[in-house]
């Protein structure tokens, strides 16, 4: 299976993850120019490597993000996809589960939008919604039709367990899971919340429902911490990606994207000696005059 490329970011795999002993912001970001092209140097690769993907035809690739609000999903999602194909990647958002959803368990909704191999998928937000939004919400609960009462610290750890299964069930089968928490800090999430005031092209971004979660902020974090303790693992790892600093943070997305994909050693499919001559043919064909 697939194992995890080494980074400063990478969550370890022991359970040994403290959110006390990480950073939102890193001292040595690029200069404005040098980020631009080192992240566009990446994005090539991205696009040169999903084209191989595509060709290969054997593993599919899942990409997860999640954060809290105003933590820079929507743009990093834009800065390291910008080059890639449309037609080999995929991009979908879960927000409010719907009432049909809600009629499946936990998983089905976004089991339905997985990759296809050759292909890039991005999760804008996820199945772990449910252990993170639900275990800071218990009472959404409600709405799930459980059949089982169990004790909330029980439902927490079984639903870890059928994560920790899902991601391992889809390494095995040729999906790589790589998963990215966009660390941002209070303070600096606050000072986007303020811009969205500021700035009328972006007052549209603005919601009253975000502020109230960013109340629940300290609950947030302990859900964030125990969740990513329970699920990185070599071959479904969690990245904790430092994001007060937005370019800072999608040149680390875009550098783990593309030494992943290196990692698995795409080629294009050689071509046989029957095709060879059925090639010779057609250009025959084509170049005699019409």
């Amino acid at each position: 299976m697939f194992e995890a490329v080494k980074n400063p970011c990478l969550v370890p795999f022991n359970g040994d993850f403290h959110l006390s002993q990480t950073s939102t912001l890193v001292e040595t970001v690029p200069e404005d120019k040098r980020y631009k092209k080192r992240l566009q140097k990446r994005v090539d690769e991205i696009d040169d490597l999903q084209r191989r993907l595509y060709a290969s035809d054997q593993f599919s690739v899942l990409l997860v993000f999640q954060a809290m609000d105003a933590a820079g999903k929507d743009s990093t999602i834009r800065a390291v996809m910008s080059g890639v194909d449309p037609a080999g990647c995929q991009v979908f958002s879960f927000k409010q589960p719907s009432a049909e959803e809600l009629d499946h368990d936990f998983l089905w909704r976004t089991a339905k939008r997985l990759p296809q191999r050759g292909r890039i998928g991005v999760f804008n937000r996820s199945y772990y919604e449910e252990v993170l939004v639900v275990r800071v919400h218990p009472e959404y609960l409600g709405g799930q039709k459980l059949p089982f009462h169990v004790d909330l610290d029980e439902l927490w750890q079984q639903r870890y367990e059928s994560i920790r299964d899902h991601e391992k069930h889809l390494a095995r089968n040729g999906t790589v899971v790589l998963k990215f928490w966009l660390n941002v800090s209070r303070d600096e999430q606050r000072k986007r919340f303020l811009s969205r005031l500021d700035e009328p092209q972006k007052n549209w971004k603005f919601s009253a429902g975000d502020v109230e979660e960013a109340s629940h902020w300290n609950d947030y974090m302990n859900a964030y911490e125990r969740v990513l303790n329970a699920t990185s693992r070599p071959w479904a790892p969690w990245y904790a990606i430092p994001a007060d600093d937005k370019p800072y943070a999608r040149l680390q997305v875009a550098g783990i994207v593309a030494e992943s994909l290196k990692r698995l050693n795409l080629q294009y499919p050689e071509v046989t000696k029957r095709q060879l001559d059925d090639i010779g043919k057609m250009r025959k064909l084509l170049e005699k005059p019409p």
